[in-house]
């Protein structure tokens, strides 16, 4: 049987609030569930959270690596949106994010742009879409996956708020409109450490999040442009675009720390 939208927002959104496992992921349900049916259920999991009081800041992207779409047969990134409630600014590179209520969270370092105009299809290039940037910041999105074993497809993930947990913003960094060309070009080149503990994890490259956050976040402009009914990305809009290193899974207790080589950016830590 087709899956009822309406019926499988309320089951996620209700797995998250109880830590409810889901068993069965929606495609394996229904073989012909896909993106379209994905982006309908996040869109009824928007319409939720606003009836709940809450609203939405902006997006996130997943897949921002292109050697994945082939084999996952997707043609671009996808997305789901960020809320008043999930997404927090740390104070002076620090923060501190509670995840007992979770069920496994991982902790991906990213960057983080916030817009200062609309953008739509023709901002793809990095250029062009670093020119709709107010500022851009070091950030930790907190992934949760409420599907046993970490085993989904993409139209899962999109389905199940992108998973979605949290976003942690570090120190925000002005762009300049005149060192555009510039940023272009280093956003593409950096590097980023991940550290537990003290202890280094792994080093990670702008380069992992589609060749460069830039065009992670040209590329999603340009896909929700062609997406039905999806809301265009707008003015004053938070951008998470795609994790920088591997997803790594996080426990009560640990320190958490991303330093930045080649870019201005403040390092961020966060404590869990």
């Amino acid at each position: 049987m087709p899956i009822d939208v309406k019926a499988l927002a309320g089951e996620l959104a209700t797995a998250y609030a109880t830590r409810q496992a889901i068993a069965t992921v929606p495609s394996a349900r229904d073989g012909a569930f896909g993106l379209a049916d994905a982006y309908a259920v996040e869109a009824e999991l928007v319409r939720l959270r606003l009836e709940a009081g809450h609203r939405t800041v902006g997006r996130k992207i997943g897949y921002a690596n292109r050697a994945l779409w082939r084999a996952l047969k997707l043609d671009t990134l996808v997305w789901a949106h960020m809320y008043d409630d999930t997404v927090q600014h740390a104070s002076r590179g620090t923060a501190t994010l509670a995840i007992d209520r979770m069920f496994s969270p991982k902790i991906e370092p990213e960057i983080v742009f916030k817009l200062r105009s609309a953008l739509g299809a023709d901002a793809v290039e990095p250029q062009a879409a670093l020119a709709g940037v107010e500022w851009m910041a070091l950030g930790f999105e907190i992934i949760d996956c409420p599907f046993p074993g970490w085993k989904y497809q993409p139209a899962d993930f999109v389905a199940a708020y992108g998973l979605h947990a949290a976003l942690i913003v570090g120190e925000p960094l002005a762009i300049d409109p005149g060192s555009i060309s510039s940023l272009a070009d280093s956003l593409g080149q950096f590097t980023v450490k991940l550290i537990k503990d003290g202890e280094l994890v792994e080093e990670g490259s702008g380069k992992n999040a589609l060749k460069s956050p830039a065009r992670a976040l040209g590329e999603l402009a340009a896909a929700i442009s062609r997406q039905t009914g999806a809301e265009p990305l707008s003015a004053g809009e938070l951008v998470s675009t795609g994790t920088l290193t591997t997803s790594m899974l996080i426990a009560p207790g640990q320190q958490w720390q991303a330093t930045v080589e080649g870019l201005p950016l403040a390092g961020l830590t966060v404590r869990v």
